[in-house]
């Protein structure tokens, strides 16, 4: 095995129903948007060290092909607040702390993807 490669990120790819659905309600999440230019729908979004990818596929049914992802933030509550603004589609969850320290929700769009969001609990008062 080859020593000298390195791994310098990561972009889950995640299927959506609406490619423009999906990136308008990703910006309203506060993430950096890009649809790509090609005849393929699919697009960019990034926030901070951040990417996913998004991909439109027409079989996409959010009961058996959906993805989850998990974001790890400096601030959980702070982002749930602003999630909560946003006015976005989906299930949000209450932030909670976890056995495993960290502070989390979980947040369900419309295209059943489950973003769990989660920041460490040492320092919290």
């Amino acid at each position: 095995m080859t020593e000298d490669v390195t791994f310098d990120g990561i972009a889950p790819v995640v299927p959506v129903r609406d490619l423009d659905a999906a990136l308008d309600r990703y910006e309203r999440l506060g993430f950096t948007v890009r649809a790509h230019t090609g005849a393929e729908r699919y697009g960019f979004v990034a926030r901070g060290q951040v990417s996913l990818h998004l991909t439109e596929w027409a079989e996409h049914d959010p009961t058996r092909t959906a993805s989850a992802v998990y974001l790890y933030v400096s601030d959980a509550d702070a982002l749930h607040a602003d999630w909560a603004a946003s006015g976005v589609e989906g299930r949000l969850g209450e932030p909670r702390d976890t056995p495993y320290g960290l502070r989390e929700f979980a947040f369900v769009d419309p295209d059943g993807t489950l973003h769990r969001v989660g920041s460490p609990l040492t320092g919290r008062a």
